[in-house]
């Protein structure tokens, strides 16, 4: 018998046993349970209340990014991380120049590459939202005069890319995604993460206003391909944060917000997935989502004329 036991205790160290690591869910819902009304109510309010809650985060994790590199907050390089992305992004909402806001976040390199770095993925995420919400994800103009649609949209679906990953990876599993980056990330996990995403993206387009004459069918195919490509890229920017931390030292970027973290920690797929969808309302038409990217002409409407965007 204490050979058997012993047996079950040398488990490989890429595996993970199921049913474990449930200790820190109650306080992840508490912290969840605070967190999410607050940035749903600006994010659907908008206006000067987003962007002035979208500042603070973008300072705060500005300050985390400083703290790894053990810069001091005082300091010229601590300073820029704190103050630069907040900068470019009153930049933009003041005089409308975002893509002199985006060279802005640039400028920074002359203090180094990971400062640079820093600049760049905090404020390039800000902008990105910052253009969502004031487009609703699709181009127009007036910063006050978009819809919190598209936000919402990357942030539930990052949310449940995140949530379904915890879930997945502690009730099945399995496998590690990366052992040398993140050891408590699974296969499992990840594709739970995958599906969680994707699934929610089909149900936003569906509950979403749609472009007319816009079969049923293809606007879940629109919803499910951008939640995937959000939940893969949220995972991409999960694993690359953790990577740098690894790289730092530390275990979390901060302890702001219980059970989750820091700032950091918490938002590190919205890094990641924010500019990509405000790249894809690029190549949507007006008045669509930006999950609609690249739609040009849809069929006849109940008029029997079609419309092109």
């Amino acid at each position: 018998m204490r050979a058997l036991a012993d047996m079950a205790q040398l488990q490989p160290a890429s595996i993970v046993t199921p049913g474990r690591n449930w200790r820190d869910l109650r306080t992840r819902l508490l912290s969840a349970l605070l967190l999410a009304p607050l940035g749903l109510v600006c994010i659907w309010v908008g206006g000067a209340l987003f962007a002035s809650l979208l500042l603070v985060l973008l300072a705060g994790a500005g300050f985390e990014w400083a703290g790894l590199l053990r810069l001091k907050p005082g300091s010229i390089r601590g300073v820029v991380l704190m103050a630069w992305p907040a900068i470019a992004c009153l930049a933009a909402l003041t005089t409308g120049q975002w893509r002199e806001a985006v060279l802005m976040l640039a400028a920074p390199i002359l203090l180094g590459p990971l400062v640079a770095a820093g600049s760049l993925a905090i404020g390039l995420a800000g902008l990105s939202l910052l253009w969502l919400r004031q487009t609703g994800g699709s181009g127009g103009s007036g910063w006050q005069a978009g819809d919190g649609d598209a936000v919402l949209f990357v942030v539930l679906v990052v949310i449940a890319s995140d949530s379904a990953a915890y879930l997945a990876g502690r009730a099945i599993g399995g496998p590690k995604l990366a052992p040398s980056i993140s050891p408590g990330k699974t296969r499992s996990g990840s594709a739970g993460g995958l599906l969680g995403a994707g699934l929610v993206g089909a149900l936003l387009a569906w509950l979403l206003p749609v472009p007319p004459g816009i079969a049923a069918a293809a606007v879940l195919a629109r919803g499910l391909g951008a939640g995937l490509l959000l939940g893969l890229v949220a995972q991409a920017g999960d694993l690359a944060e953790s990577a740098f931390k690894r790289r730092c030292g530390v275990k979390d970027s901060g302890r702001l917000i219980p059970g989750h973290g820091g700032l950091l920690d918490r938002f590190d797929g919205l890094l990641a997935a924010a500019p990509i969808a405000a790249l894809l309302s690029l190549a949507s038409p007006v008045g669509t989502g930006f999950w609609y990217a690249g739609l040009t002409t849809v069929p006849a409407d109940s008029a029997g004329a079609s419309r092109t965007y």
